[in-house]
């Protein structure tokens, strides 16, 4: 894994994780910063973000919305953020406009990275944010919408994790027979429960 660059949610952002990237299995990191890391959300939201006029821009149309984003990076090494072996720290404003309703929403989100500005530029930053973003629309946004997974009510023993399991084997596996939308691959499945199922699974 030497040289590879680790991304993760918030929920990984933690300075332990981020020793244990860095020092034992010698990767790079980019992290997703959000409320349950406070005191570093509040130090990045106040960096001079408006003064830094190299910025990446990126625009794409698709799921029935136009998106635009803009990355910007600011080298921290000698700002004091009490983050391990962080170097700069990135801020990507999203635009998004839904093309049916005409609705418009932004958000900013801030990440942290140790990689120097000479590893990686904000353009790279910004591809490395977006294969997380894709990560968590693939699988998570999969989980909590197609299959309810917030909702359900299994919370006892193994139980979460064993149907976690098994919802990655039913996306996965409609995945690999070329359904692109789950839910449709779910239904269709379900038009013939007996076999097909079994076809998917390659079983007789």
């Amino acid at each position: 894994m030497t040289g590879v660059t680790v991304t993760a949610d918030a929920l990984h952002t933690q300075r332990a994780h981020a020793r244990f990237l860095v020092e034992e299995k010698r990767v790079h990191y980019l992290l997703v910063v959000k409320a349950n890391q406070p005191e570093l959300a509040r130090r990045l939201r106040s960096l001079p973000w408006k003064d830094i006029n190299s910025r990446r821009y990126d625009r794409e149309i698709g799921h029935g919305r136009r998106e635009t984003r803009a990355t910007r990076a600011l080298t921290v090494t000698d700002l004091g953020l009490d983050f391990p072996h962080a170097a700069q720290a990135v801020s990507i404003l999203r635009h998004r406009t839904d093309l049916k309703a005409g609705t418009v929403s932004r958000q900013t989100v801030y990440a942290i990275t140790d990689l120097t500005p000479h590893q990686a530029s904000p353009q790279r930053l910004g591809q490395l944010a977006r294969s997380q973003w894709t990560i968590e629309n693939r699988l998570h946004f999969v989980h909590d919408t197609t299959f309810a997974e917030d909702a359900s009510k299994i919370g006892t023993g193994h139980g979460p994790e064993n149907m976690s399991t098994l919802r990655n084997l039913a996306i996965n596996t409609l995945r690999a027979a070329g359904h692109r939308n789950i839910a449709a691959g779910l239904r269709h499945a379900s038009y013939e429960p007996f076999t097909r199922p079994l076809d998917l699974l390659g079983i007789a």
